[in-house]
């Protein structure tokens, strides 16, 4: 394995987490202290999700043209501006310069999201689900810095609240940008890859293992957004839990959500694919059952840990799984598929989730996500014995 790449991925994971995270704890929080109508404290959060999927496609042509190397580099300087934004955004206690900061963020993010796919391509494809679980690891580190920053940064300019956090954000997404620059060389860049032949797009996106791994993300990744934004509006906001404690409960999710990446890899060596999205997609039922049952501080925790742990494990493997469904010449076309169906989908979530808490509240917010959760465990189910997944299936499966 190229470590020396995975672990400036890795570094640079735990950057862009640390400002996620800052970023969805306050996100919602600022958003109802700037705005009059309460029913958009979530737009910021939902316009930064909607950029990141309006993003993710010319995103990944830019990196196609320009190598990955120079694309991330360039969106860690998106995230420094919208970070300087938002703190103005505060200064001038400006919901629309807030909200015109968490779009510019949102591009970041996109980029973001790629970081998997470079880390799949620093290594010899066996080696890729451990490298793209390993990457995921910087977000631990995300989930500690980011609600220290939030908690000791949140005065550090005593006339504005938060503007000390956002402008430490801004310092580790300069040092972000300088990590890039020295990201070495990664698999299928140069001439020979690109001159391969490469199927139509639709060829491509119709085979039903394409299909339910992007599906897989999608529920991934909406599910846990979905839930994820109105947690702390539902805490803070309505149920008046203290925003430290808040915060606890947003480190514990992020902490159940790239934990498990110290073993999803290998367990898509030991039990398969299939098997780990279907424990995912169980765990992420089991997070919206406790949900059902109160909106208790424990409640809140153990829900939103589950829900990190569902998400991992159906993330990582609908990753892994959407790696083996095209050559690496059409690896572009095919990531920039998925990532819009994704955020396509988290921006939906997110959209939805602060109307759904202010008009109909916790509960009825918890009963959304079954539907999609059905859908794709009947997915993983249908597509368990297609050549492409056997794969990824152990020897023994």
């Amino acid at each position: 394995m190229k470590y020396r790449n995975i672990l400036i991925l890795t570094s640079c994971q735990l950057i862009s987490a640390t400002g996620a995270i800052i970023m969805v704890t306050l996100g919602g929080i600022i958003g109802s202290k700037l705005s009059s109508d309460p029913t958009l404290a979530t737009l910021p959060v939902s316009i930064m999700v909607l950029c990141v999927a309006a993003t993710t496609i010319p995103a990944t042509m830019l990196m196609r043209r320009i190598g990955r190397k120079s694309g991330f580099a360039l969106s860690s300087i998106s995230a420094v501006i919208a970070t300087l934004l938002a703190a103005l955004a505060l200064y001038y206690q400006s919901f629309a310069i807030f909200t015109m900061a968490a779009a510019v963020f949102g591009i970041n993010t996109a980029f973001t999201q790629q970081y998997r796919y470079a880390a799949g391509e620093s290594v010899d494809p066996r080696h890729s689900p451990r490298a793209i679980s390993f990457v995921l690891l910087g977000a631990i580190g995300g989930a500690v810095v980011g609600p220290e920053i939030v908690k000791y940064g949140q005065y550090a300019v005593p006339e504005v609240q938060y503007m000390g956090s956002l402008l430490a954000l801004s310092i580790l997404f300069v040092v972000q940008a300088l990590l890039f620059l020295t990201l070495g060389p990664l698999r299928g860049e140069g001439e020979t890859a690109s001159q391969k032949p490469q199927r139509p797009l639709r060829e491509i996106a119709s085979q039903p293992a394409f299909i339910v791994a992007v599906l897989g993300g999608m529920t991934a990744y909406g599910v846990m957004t979905f839930i994820m934004t109105a947690t702390p509006l539902s805490m803070h906001v309505h149920d008046g839990f203290a925003l430290d404690r808040t915060a606890q409960v947003i480190r514990m999710h992020v902490l159940g959500m790239y934990v498990p990446s110290l073993v999803s890899g290998i367990l898509i060596e030991r039990i398969g694919v299939i098997r780990l999205m279907s424990i995912g997609a169980f765990g992420l039922i089991a997070a919206c059952l406790i949900g059902l049952q109160g909106q208790s501080y424990m409640h809140y925790l153990y829900a939103l840990v589950l829900l990190g742990v569902g998400w991992n494990f159906l993330y990582v493997g609908g990753t892994t799984m959407v790696t083996r469904t095209y050559e690496l010449s059409e690896r572009f076309r095919a990531q920039a598929v998925n990532e819009f169906c994704i955020f396509g989908t988290s921006a939906l979530a997110s959209l939805l989730a602060g109307t759904i808490i202010h008009l109909y509240g916790w509960f009825t917010l918890i009963v959304v996500p079954f539907p999609l959760l059905a859908l794709i465990l009947f997915g993983l189910y249908y597509i368990r014995k297609d050549p492409l997944v056997a794969r990824l299936q152990p020897a023994t499966a």
